[in-house]
C-alpha cells in the first residue's frame, strides 16, 4: 500500500515557534502501523524547515515541494498524488498557526476525484483486498467503523494514537527530496465594506407550563436584548453607562 502523508508548516501553540502540526505526526504513526506500507511525506511550501524532524517519528522519505512563500499548495500536492498513484492520502483536520481553514484536504480530494473520510481514530487493513477499515472520531467520544475502498483520502483527528517517540537514528536515516513545484499565485481577496446592521434577535422562550396562548405569544415575538445604545458619546457620559451596567449585573457593589 502506498501512503502520503500531507505535512504543513506549523507553529507551536504557545511559543509561536515553526513546529510540525501533532495530528499530522500521528497521522505519520496510524500509517506506519500498516503492515507492508510504503510511506512518503510531501510538503509544499518555500523551505522545509522545521519538518526536518518528522524523519525522526517513523516517516522514512519527505518530498519538499518548492514554491514561492504566499502561493497556493493545491496544484503542486494535486500533481505530485497524480503522480505517486498513492492508495491513501493522510492528512491534518487543519494547520497550526497560519491560514488554517481546514479545507485543503476536501479541495484536494475535490481534484483528484477521491472519496474523503474525516476524523480517523484509527486505521486497520480490510476483511477484502483494497479495503480500509477506518475508526471515525465522533463527539462525545462515540466511535464509528467504516470500510472504505481505496484509493481514499483520510483526515486524522487529535483522539488519534500518540506518535511515535522520537528517535535520531530514523531521522538521520530518513531522506529528504526536493522538487520544484507548481507556481500558483493566489488571487487577492476582494472586501467589501457594508455598514452595520443588527442582526436578529432571538425569539424568546417560553417558560414551563404556559399556557398555549403565551407560548404562541413567545414564538412570535423577539427577545429583548436590553441596554441603550450610545454613538461616539463623552468619555463621562461612557464611563456612567459602563459602570452602571457593571452594578446592575453585580460585578460593582452599589454603593
Amino acid at each position: 500500500m502506498r501512503i502520503a502523508v500531507l505535512l504543513s508548516a506549523g507553529r507551536h501553540a504557545v511559543s509561536g515557534r515553526p513546529a510540525p502540526v501533532p495530528v499530522e505526526v500521528q497521522a505519520i504513526g496510524l500509517a506506519a502501523g500498516l503492515d507492508g506500507a510504503e510511506l512518503s511525506g510531501l510538503h509544499a511550501g518555500p523551505d522545509i524547515g522545521p519538518l526536518r524532524d518528522v524523519l525522526g517519528h517513523g516517516l522514512p522519505r519527505l518530498v519538499h515541494l518548492t514554491i514561492p512563500d504566499g502561493d497556493d499548495p493545491l496544484p503542486s500536492l494535486a500533481a505530485a498524488l497524480r503522480e505517486g498513484a498513492f492508495d491513501l492520502v493522510l492528512a491534518g483536520r487543519t494547520s497550526q498557526g497560519g491560514e488554517d481553514t481546514g479545507l485543503l484536504p476536501y479541495a484536494l480530494a475535490r481534484a483528484l476525484g477521491l472519496p474523503i473520510i474525516a476524523d480517523a481514530a484509527a486505521l486497520a487493513p480490510g476483511e477484502a483486498p483494497g479495503t480500509l477499515a477506518v475508526e471515525q472520531a465522533l463527539p462525545r467520544g462515540a466511535r464509528r467503523r467504516l470500510l472504505v475502498r481505496l484509493p481514499v483520502l483520510v483526515t486524522v483527528h487529535p483522539a488519534a494514537p500518540a506518535p511515535r517517540p522520537f528517535a535520531f537514528a530514523s531521522a538521520r536515516r530518513g531522506l529528504i527530496e526536493t522538487r520544484p513545484g507548481l507556481a500558483a499565485p493566489r488571487a487577492a481577496a476582494s472586501l467589501e465594506e457594508r455598514p452595520y446592521r443588527p442582526r436578529p434577535k432571538l425569539i424568546a422562550k417560553a417558560a414551563a407550563g404556559a399556557s398555549a396562548a403565551e407560548r404562541l405569544k413567545a414564538a412570535t415575538e423577539a427577545a429583548s436584548g436590553g441596554g441603550r445604545l450610545l454613538v461616539d458619546p463623552p468619555p463621562e457620559e461612557a464611563a456612567r453607562e459602563i459602570l452602571g451596567f457593571l452594578r446592575d449585573i453585580g460585578v460593582v457593589a452599589r454603593r
